[in-house]
């Protein structure tokens, strides 16, 4: 990727950011705008990126909050997800490194986004206790519940996190497979690929209610793997 096609992509951040902070400096952030920034950002990224993006299954998102869970390749399932998830309003339980870069990370917090840092057991249910009462007022969350990127596009283990979330408030869990951003930036890479083929598939929604724990993660899991690894030829 050229150095002024890394510009672009870092100028479509700024173009999100700056207006939520001048936001915050009026004491008027709206959820609204943020939801219009934020899928702005992302088909903006798709398109500087070139990315070949094909995405099935909205379908099976119902008309309500959901909780999104899927696997994690890239920082770029981030703009692709905000591409092709049909939920109106979704925001992000993100790592608390994000939230520590300037003037992004105060963004972040202003939009709504929920700060997760999993080395403080009390900061995590916290973190869990938001993302909770967005749920309750409409808002789908979004959760990688690998816990971070993929090294090699395999499913890791899943943490438990989200699907309390989900079972405490009664929310349908979607879950949802990413295939190819990993070849655009793949964990711990400095330069990222243009013209990659990249799919999403949105899988039918989950019921919670009469489920334990470890059902929902074994049949989240299952369903990542199947639409993830076990599939051939490109996207990995």
């Amino acid at each position: 990727m050229s150095l002024l096609d890394s510009v672009r992509v870092l100028g479509a951040m700024a173009r999100i950011t700056a207006p939520t902070l001048v936001d915050v400096a009026r004491g008027s952030v709206d959820r609204g705008a943020i939801d219009d920034r934020a899928r702005w950002f992302g088909r903006r990224v798709v398109e500087l990126l070139d990315i070949q993006l094909t995405a099935t299954g909205a379908e099976h998102v119902p008309r309500r909050a959901v909780v999104y869970m899927s696997n994690h390749q890239s920082h770029l399932d981030i703009p692709v997800l905000y591409a092709t998830l049909p939920s109106p309003t979704i925001r992000m339980l993100a790592k608390a490194e994000l939230f520590r870069i300037p003037l992004w990370g105060r963004g972040l917090r202003a939009a709504e986004f929920i700060e997760v840092d999993r080395g403080n057991h009390t900061r995590a249910v916290q973190s869990i206790e938001h993302a909770a009462r967005l749920v309750q007022d409409g808002v789908s969350i979004w959760v990688a519940p690998e816990g971070t990127r993929s090294v090699d596009g395999r499913i890791g283990k899943l943490k438990k996190g989200g699907f309390h979330l989900a079972l405490a408030t009664g929310t349908p869990i979607v879950p949802v497979a990413i295939r190819g951003t990993i070849g655009i930036l793949p964990r711990g890479g400095k330069v990222m690929r243009p013209h990659q083929l990249v799919s999403v598939q949105i899988g039918p929604s989950i019921d919670v209610a009469g489920r334990d724990l470890p059902d929902l993660m074994a049949q989240v899991s299952e369903f990542l793997v199947k639409n993830v690894e076990n599939v051939t030829g490109n996207p990995r």
